[in-house]
């Protein structure tokens, strides 16, 4: 199976393992290639995967909504359903919905917190106050999240206004993939930040998961 990120970040994926699965995992498109890489790696045969596309990250008041049809629309057919969002800037309101529905979800409040490991991200919180995060997935969809969306593609100069308080541009690494090293040093490098690569794995996400896969497991 070939992923497109455009498709994840403007169309979702809905991946149906043909009415075997007991277990839906509605996520993110930004955080597709991540479970399905679990999913395999830990023979979760048992799991379907329904990501909506990455960029409601832009407009995070349609998020809740849209993870509430999906639950209602999904929720017949599969034995329990685990939401893999955190908050994700929604104020609290995807929460509310989980819990009207009995759904479990990931905590932290956005996926850089459980890629680190919230209790680690938590700590480090006051002295990275002025750090700017990318993943492995807002690498390759720099221009598609930041760039464009900032209006920096057509005012550059706008960069000093919107990044004057950052010092440095943290790359959380899921994997180990040299190309996605030096293209996440040049978005440092085009902000006009200092740069440090962190090996984060997929941290929290993988115990999340792992938790949800096994209270449904055989």
């Amino acid at each position: 199976m070939t992923l497109s990120d455009r498709d994840l970040t403007e169309e979702g994926l809905s991946l149906d393992a043909g009415g075997a699965a007991r277990l839906l995992v509605i996520g993110c498109g930004a955080i597709a290639r991540e479970i399905l890489a679990l999913k395999a790696a830990n023979g979760w045969t048992h799991m379907d995967l329904a990501c909506l596309p990455a960029i409601l990250h832009n407009h995070p008041d349609r998020i809740a909504p849209a993870v509430e049809a999906m639950i209602k629309e999904k929720s017949a057919r599969y034995e329990a359903i685990f939401v893999a969002y955190a908050d994700c800037g929604t104020g609290g309101l995807l929460e509310e919905v989980c819990k009207r529905h009995g759904v479990e979800m990931i905590a932290g409040p956005h996926c850089y917190s459980f890629y680190e490991g919230n209790t680690r991200f938590a700590e480090r919180a006051a002295d990275e106050i002025d750090s700017f995060y990318l993943t492995d997935f807002l690498v390759r969809q720099f221009d598609a999240f930041v760039w464009r969306p900032l209006g920096l593609d057509r005012h550059p100069e706008l960069i000093h206004s919107y990044f004057a308080h950052y010092r440095r541009l943290v790359y959380q690494a899921q994997v180990d993939d040299p190309a996605l090293d030096v293209k996440a040093e040049e978005c440092a490098t085009r902000l006009g930040l200092a740069y440090e690569r962190r090996k984060t794995g997929y941290g929290d996400l993988a115990t999340a998961l792992a938790a949800a896969a096994g209270a449904t497991g055989t």
